[in-house]
């Protein structure tokens, strides 16, 4: 399987999904308009090992709901990411049984890689 969480309006993931080409058969998720379910998120986690692989700090809600002066367990990570799509860190890509989570350069390099 092959498939991007993604969110649309998102120019770091649309420079992304252009730049390591995907193909047309890999299933986009815009994840603003199509919510994750509990099970997606369930096998993200199964996949990178943790809900804190999978969870950013730099969304704007963090900030707003004072955050950052919680202790946040692996629970309120995964309550947080089916609550509010913001708390996501984008992109996701799931290409057979691997996860490539986020923009990091290692990570695109990665995704390239494996999408061959």
């Amino acid at each position: 399987m092959k498939k991007i969480y993604h969110l649309a309006t998102c120019q770091t993931c649309k420079k992304i999904i252009a730049e390591v080409k995907p193909g047309k058969d890999v299933i986009l998720q815009n994840i603003k308009e199509e919510t994750i379910t509990p099970a997606q998120l369930d096998e993200m986690k199964a996949l990178a090992g943790s809900y804190d692989a999978l969870f950013t700090k730099r969304s704007r809600k963090f900030q707003e709901w004072n955050l950052k002066d919680k202790t946040l367990t692996e629970k309120d990570k995964r309550d947080l990411i089916l609550k509010e799509y913001t708390f996501l860190k984008r992109p996701v890509f799931i290409i057979k049984n691997s996860i490539f989570i986020g923009n990091a350069k290692a990570t695109v390099e990665g995704i390239k890689k494996a999408i061959k």
